[in-house]
């Protein structure tokens, strides 16, 4: 059993998975029951936060520590795999590379605001990954100046993330440039977390739905707390079976 977590960054996970089963972005106990379920591959591209609890490290270490194969990227599987690598899950593509290398360090620089499930989570907000990679492209290709390049970036970087728009980026820009700009960067737009979204999908797929041996090089620690959460969550399977 495979199973991937996927939302904003990659809508139609479902079209590119073949064997996987995809669901929501993850929350807070999501990986703990795949992981009861008998998942033997765990992807984890987008999750919650703000006002739904996180994907816990705890239960990705409890996932690992069951023989769990556990990749993330792009999103909020990127950030858990730089967090967790020690440990043994898997990081893939260049949002990972950034957080891993400490390129990247804010958790904002993948956060998005986008609509729900029902409307294919349409996206709201451009997330910085994303503008960054766009205008590192209109740089190379110098459709843009060094100087363009500099200001655009900085002033990416200061924009709350739920306010992160081409738009309110562009209203930077000195009106003479703004418009060919926007025009150069819908042309040279890149979506670095569906690209990292693709790239988990096609490793998920690639790896064989067989748990590994537990790990020896530590031991996850069974805590009070942990232990009433896994039998709620146990509870939850059971009531929803």
């Amino acid at each position: 059993m495979k199973v991937v977590f996927a939302g904003p960054s990659l809508p139609d996970a479902a079209d590119h998975a073949r064997t996987a089963i995809v669901r929501g972005p993850a929350a807070l106990g999501d990986v703990a029951k795949a992981a009861v379920e008998g998942a033997a591959v765990i992807g984890i591209v987008d999750g919650y936060f703000e006002n739904i609890a996180s994907v816990w490290h705890k239960e990705i270490l409890y996932a690992l520590s069951q023989g769990v194969h556990v990749v993330g990227a792009a999103s909020m599987g990127a950030l858990r795999a730089a967090e967790c690598a020690a440990y043994g899950m898997v990081g893939i593509g260049a949002v990972y590379a950034a957080y891993a290398d400490s390129t990247i360090v804010d958790d904002d620089a993948v956060g998005q605001v986008h609509g729900p499930a029902e409307l294919d989570y349409i996206a709201l907000t451009e997330p910085l990954v994303n503008m960054r990679a766009t205008l590192a492209d209109l740089r190379t290709a110098r459709a843009i100046t060094g100087a363009e390049h500099e200001a655009l970036a900085a002033a990416a970087d200061t924009l709350f993330f739920k306010q992160r728009t081409w738009a309110n980026l562009l209203a930077t820009v000195p009106t003479p440039r703004r418009a060919e700009i926007a025009k150069l960067a819908a042309v040279h737009r890149r979506d670095l977390k569906r690209e990292d979204a693709l790239a988990l999908i096609d490793a998920v797929e690639g790896a064989p739905a067989v748990r590994r041996p537990p790990p020896t090089a530590w031991r996850f620690m069974e805590t009070q707390m942990w232990t009433r959460l896994l039998e709620g969550w146990r509870r939850d399977l059971a009531a929803a079976a």
